[in-house]
């Protein structure tokens, strides 16, 4: 059986547009949503507090699920949050942004972490 990646053409183009970009973080995060939806990481705000600190940038390639607290203000970049986890980050004083906006706004990558499973 051949190994199939993303069926979902919005996943496919985000992949597509993260591999086009000059930066190995990018091409890391491309290569970690290309699997099958049920492998992808997902990731609780706890997980995010503990190893992030003030004004970071975490990137997820996944979910990021509600269950913890966030005591810093952070910026999150999912591809998808639960209702939940976007309601503590917000009271956090944090940022929630898209894959797309944040190739256009991260310019700096000092303070940036990757986070999965």
């Amino acid at each position: 059986m051949s190994r199939t990646g993303s069926t979902d053409i919005m996943v496919r183009k985000l992949i597509s547009k993260l591999e086009a970009q000059e930066k190995p973080i990018w091409n890391a995060v491309a290569e970690m949503l290309d699997v099958p939806s049920r492998k992808r990481s997902y990731v609780n705000l706890y997980k995010i507090n503990k190893y992030s600190k003030k004004d970071d940038v975490v990137l997820i390639p996944g979910k990021v699920l509600g269950i913890g607290t966030l005591d810093h203000p952070v910026t999150v970049v999912a591809l998808d949050f639960s209702s939940n986890a976007k309601n503590k980050i917000e009271q956090s004083g944090g940022k929630i942004l898209s894959f797309y906006k944040a190739i256009e706004e991260i310019k700096d990558f000092k303070n940036v972490r990757l986070m999965k499973k």
